[in-house]
Order: C-alpha cells, then structure tokens, then sequence
C-alpha cells in the first residue's frame, strides 16, 4: 500500500492509496480502518484514526472513492486499486463552561493549584467533548485563564491521566503560562507520585532512563522505544520502595521529565506495572482479582508539586493524600501483609524523596 495525501482549499484533507498484494480481498471499510491506524504516526490521515464505523460512514457520506467511481463500504478490494478519501475538514469547536465540583488546593490571580480526581478529563478531545477540568475552570474563571493553549486547553500547563489521580497547576494568565512552560521545560517544577506497583523489585531505589514514544501498532499506548528511527523522546524516572506488600508495592515516582503515560510505561518497563492499569497489564494478578471493587483505574496519584511562583519566584511546594479508594486498599494491603504500625503519610513518603 502506497500512500499520498494532499490539502484541500476548503481545509479539508484528500488521501490516496493503493492497494498492495497484502491486502487483497479485504473489505472497503476494513482496509481504510486498518490504513488510518497504521499511518497516524505519520500524519498522513491528519492524526485520525478511523474506527470502522467511521470508515464505513465515509463510505455512505460519498466521501471514499475507488477506481474514480463513488465507493461502497463492502467492497472487495484487488491489487492496485486506486482509493481517494476525503476527510471533511474538522469542524471548528469551544470548550463550554460546565458546574463541574473542584478541589482547589490553592488560587491567587495568576495560578490555581487543582486536585483532580481519578475518572476526570483535562481538556476536551475526541470522545471527550465536554465534562473536563477545563470545562469545570471555564465555569469557575469566567474568562481569567491563559489563552495560550487554544480555545481547547485554556490555562493548561501540563496534564494528567484521565483515571489519574492528583495536583496539578493552571495558568490564569499568558505570562504565568510562559513562564511555568519554560519552567516545565528545564525540569524546574517537580513532580512526584505515589503508585502502587505489582509485585516487588528487588532494590528499595532505582531509575529509568529510557525514552518514550507512541507505540506503532496501537496509538492508545506509549511504549521504551530505543530504535532512533521512532523518534521517541527522553524520559527519566527515579522510583523508590516505600513499603512491601503481598504481591504488591508502595512506591513514590518522581519525574524528571513528562512523557505521555511516562511512569505507566516505565514501570511496566521495568516488571511492576502499576496496579489497575488497563493498559500495560495492571489487571492481571491475584492482587488486582481479590480487589476488583476498591480498584477504579491505575493506582497512580500525583502527590506532590513543587515550582516557584511565576510571578513572585516565591517557591511553592504542594501535596494532597491519595484518595480515598487507593488509601483504603493501601491499608487492606497493609493489613494482610502483618504491619501493625501506622501508616506513615503520603506527604512524608513524598517529602523524604523530594
């Protein structure tokens, strides 16, 4: 399969392939939705990845044409088959605000400092229009955050994992936005996270230093890519024990850079992916079976944030306790691997690896 794409004067995007050997006798909608998923990475489809329902729409929209002739969605395909797709141009949108409850931590007229809770979206993005944290700002800031992130990620400085628990800080202003980014670029805001980790390392500390990049054959998933033709980025983990458990660990995570899925990736890396996680094989084990109900995502929760104030440079460091569900299965964890003395708090765990 060959592939072109071109831009059309209207915005919209014309993709052309042919059809290879390998691909004989594959239907219309079949092929295009396997094309898109493998061509992504490059662009060619615009960043879209079809499903095959999309694909399938398309095809009755009288978008897809094959052999110069307006295609049809069960249509077999042979060798050298000319297919033309018309994307349509993507259809301008706004983030709406929405009465979203917020766990504010901290707010003065240039940051808020947000607990987001695990199940919640940063910003809109397909799938996810509305029922974001930016939703929920937009409704509590009116018009008073930074515009450097589009109409889409106002005042969003850096995200989180949608079932991710944790702190993070928004921009209310274009100023504080550059200056945290800059910040952000030369690891001078800390982040650090507790997660609970399958299984049990050998060694109390380590690091990974390992770079990240989307994983070829399914772009919901980043992956330690060590080939340079992927073009993955650098990304460094420190980790470090903090109790052991029966099949399980308490462990703080500390970013020294920000990669999409970054401590998921390393700790799957590295043996201990993190309880719970969909992804990367979190839901495997005894551990996870036996606590399905107390279990909702990845057990990851980003406990500490530590940068100096955009404007005055006045350093800032918060922390926020892992929430509820994740505490009380810390504690059956605990209590089933025979600790009688109390749990050291979150807070401390962060603060002795800050």
């Amino acid at each position: 399969m060959t592939e072109k794409k071109e831009a059309e004067h209207t915005g919209g995007l014309k993709i052309r392939l042919t059809v290879a050997e390998k691909d004989v006798g594959k239907r219309l909608d079949a092929f295009l939705a396997e094309a898109s998923s493998n061509a992504a990475s490059a662009g060619l489809f615009g960043g879209i990845s079809l499903s095959r329902s999309a694909a399938a729409r398309l095809c009755e929209e009288g978008l897809v044409a094959l052999d110069g002739k307006t295609a049809v969605k069960k249509q077999k395909l042979t060798a050298g088959d000319e297919i033309l797709v018309s994307l349509p141009a993507p259809r301008p949108a706004e983030a709406e605000p929405e009465d979203i409850p917020l766990d504010i931590i901290f707010e003065d007229s240039d940051i808020i400092v947000i607990n987001k809770p695990s199940g919640l979206v940063v910003h809109p993005a397909a799938g996810n229009p509305d029922g974001t944290l930016v939703n929920a700002l937009l409704a509590h800031c009116g018009t008073s955050l930074s515009g450097i992130g589009g109409v889409m990620r106002p005042g969003i400085v850096h995200r989180i994992d949608k079932d991710t628990s944790g702190l993070l800080v928004v921009a209310k202003n274009d100023a504080a936005h550059a200056t945290l980014a800059a910040d952000m670029k030369i690891h001078a805001v800390r982040r650090t996270y507790a997660a609970l980790i399958c299984g049990s390392p050998r060694e109390d500390s380590g690091t990974v230093n390992e770079p990240i990049g989307r994983y070829p054959l399914n772009r919901k998933k980043m992956a330690v890519l060590r080939d340079p033709s992927m073009h993955a980025r650098e990304a460094v983990t420190h980790w470090n024990i903090c109790e052991r458990y029966n099949g399980a660990s308490l462990t703080i995570c500390r970013l020294e850079t920000g990669r999409t899925h970054q401590i998921r990736v390393h700790m799957a890396f590295i043996g201990h992916t993190v309880l719970g996680d969909p992804l990367y094989g979190g839901e495997r084990g005894a551990v996870f079976t036996q606590n399905r109900q107390l279990i909702h995502g990845q057990c990851l929760h980003a406990a500490r944030l530590e940068f100096n104030h955009p404007r005055t440079g006045e350093p800032m460091c918060f922390t926020a306790p892992c929430p509820d569900d994740m505490q009380r299965l810390i504690d059956k964890l605990r209590h089933a691997s025979g600790y009688s003395e109390p749990f050291k708090s979150i807070k401390e765990y962060t603060k002795e690896q800050s």
